[in-house]
C-alpha cells in the first residue's frame, strides 16, 4: 500500500510541467538630489568677530589741580558732543600766571621800546659826528656797541621769551577744561568732584559714535575672494560691502559695513588674515532679519558683542551653488538629468562655506546633483531620485 502511493507520487512528480521561469527586474538604486542655484552675486564669505571701537581714547589731565565740576554726561554710556566739557580744574593758579606772565611781557615791551630809542638816538649822533669830522669810521665800519645793537637783540629776544610764557599759561587756563575731542560715548569714567589729579593721570575712556569694527579673522582661500583686498584704500574709500548679525534673545538684527582693510600681518597665533569690516552710526537701531512683534526695542550694535559677518566676495563668470554634500572627492559632483542618468562632471571649487559651495564647471541651473544615497557612480548610471531634506 505504501509503497504503491510512493510510486505514484513519483509519477506525478515526473510527468508535471517545469514552473515558467521570471526574471527579476534589475534594482535601481535611489539617490538624494538637490537642485543648482545659478550664482548671481558675489560669494558671500563669512566669518565671526567681536565689535570694537574704532576711535579709543583716554581721557587724562592736562595740567595738576583739584576737580571743581564734572559734567552730568561724563558718566558711562552716555553719549557726548564734539567739544562738550567734561571736566574743570580749578583755575586759580592759572589765572595767577597768565596775569604773572602777561605783566612780565608788558615790561620786556617796555624795555625794547627803550632800546630801539637808544639805539636810533645812537645813530643820528654817530651820523651828526661824522659830518663835523669826515675822516672818522664811517658807520658801516662802526662797532656794533656803538648803536646798541647787542642790547637791542637782548630786548628783543626777552620780548619773544615773555611772549612764549603768555602762551603757555594761556594753554595751561584753557587746559583746565577738559573737552572731548569727537562725538562719543563713554566707556569708563573715574574721576569726582575735590579729587586732586596730576599731569597725564587718566580719569576716563572714550570712543567713536560715527562707526564700530569688527575684526574678521579669514583663511588664504577666504580673503582672496575679497575685491582689490590687498588695495591701500584711502580713509574715505569705500570697500566691498558687508552684512554684520548679531544675535538679541531669540532675534537676529543686522547693520550694513564695508571692508575698510585687511592688516598687514598675520595674526601669530592663529595664522590668519584680519579684515577690518567698519559699520557706520552703529547705534542707529539694527533691521530685524524676520518681522517681529511691534512695540519691543530694536538695539544698537554694541561694542564688546560676537557678530556674524557676510562679505560679498567675487563673482566668478557663471558660477553655482551646490551642497557641500555634493562635493565627491576629485573635486567633481555627480549630476543627475531628467532621464535619471547620472553624469560625471569635474568642478573647480572656489569656496566652501557652511553648508555650500561655490564651484564653476559644465554645469546648469535645470540640473540637480546627488548629495546622499550612492557609495559610487559611473556615467550614464540609471538611478530613482529622492529630492533632499537638506539641500
Amino acid at each position: 500500500m505504501i509503497l504503491g502511493a510512493v510510486g505514484l507520487a513519483s509519477v506525478l512528480v515526473a510527468v508535471a510541467p517545469e514552473p515558467t521561469r521570471r526574471e527579476l527586474p534589475p534594482r535601481v538604486p535611489y539617490a538624494e538630489i538637490s537642485p543648482i542655484i545659478v550664482g548671481v552675486s558675489g560669494i558671500p564669505i563669512e566669518a565671526g568677530g567681536t565689535v570694537r571701537p574704532s576711535s579709543p581714547v583716554r581721557i587724562a589731565a592736562a595740567v595738576s589741580g583739584r576737580v571743581m565740576w564734572v559734567s552730568p554726561s561724563f558718566q558711562s554710556g552716555r553719549r557726548v558732543a564734539a567739544g562738550t566739557v567734561l571736566f574743570r580744574i580749578e583755575q586759580a593758579r592759572y589765572v595767577h600766571q597768565l596775569r604773572e606772565a602777561e605783566a612780565e611781557l608788558a615790561a620786556r615791551r617796555t624795555d625794547l621800546l627803550k632800546q630801539e630809542e637808544e639805539a636810533q638816538l645812537a645813530r643820528v649822533e654817530y651820523q651828526g659826528f661824522l659830518l663835523r669830522d669826515p675822516s672818522a669810521v664811517s658807520s658801516d665800519f662802526a662797532s656794533p656797541l656803538v648803536f646798541h645793537e647787542p642790547q637791542l637783540e637782548t630786548a628783543r629776544a626777552a620780548v619773544a621769551r615773555e611772549e612764549a610764557h603768555v602762551e603757555k599759561a594761556k594753554r595751561s587756563l584753557a587746559s583746565t577744561a577738559v573737552a572731548a575731542p569727537f562725538d562719543s560715548y563713554v566707556r569708563e569714567q573715574t574721576v569726582a568732584v575735590g579729587q586732586i589729579l596730576t599731569t597725564g593721570e587718566p580719569v576716563g575712556r572714550l570712543f567713536a559714535a560715527d562707526s564700530v569694527e569688527v575684526v574678521v579673522p579669514l583663511s588664504d582661500e577666504q580673503a582672496l575672494l575679497i575685491p582689490e583686498v590687498w588695495t591701500d584704500r584711502e580713509s574715505d574709500g569705500v570697500g566691498p560691502p558687508a552684512r554684520v548679525t548679531a544675535e538679541f534673545g531669540d532675534v537676529k538684527y543686522f547693520w550694513e559695513g564695508v571692508v575698510d582693510r585687511v592688516e598687514a600681518a598675520l595674526d601669530e597665533r592663529t595664522r590668519t588674515i584680519d579684515a577690518v569690516v567698519k559699520v557706520s552710526d552703529p547705534f542707529k537701531p539694527g533691521v530685524a532679519e524676520t518681522p517681529r512683534e511691534t512695540g519691543l526695542a530694536r538695539p544698537p550694535l554694541l561694542v564688546g558683542k560676537f557678530v556674524r559677518v557676510q562679505i560679498e566676495g567675487i563673482a566668478p563668470k557663471s558660477y553655482f551653488r551646490v551642497p557641500r554634500a555634493a562635493l565627491q572627492p576629485g573635486d567633481e559632483v555627480w549630476t543627475v538629468g531628467d532621464d535619471g542618468r547620472v553624469s560625471i562632471v569635474p568642478v573647480r571649487i572656489f569656496h566652501r562655506g557652511n553648508d555650500e559651495a561655490f564651484v564653476t564647471g559644465a554645469l546648469g541651473g535645470k540640473q540637480a546633483v546627488v548629495t546622499g544615497g550612492l557609495q559610487f557612480a559611473t556615467d550614464d548610471m540609471v538611478v530613482q531620485t529622492e529630492v533632499s531634506s537638506n539641500p
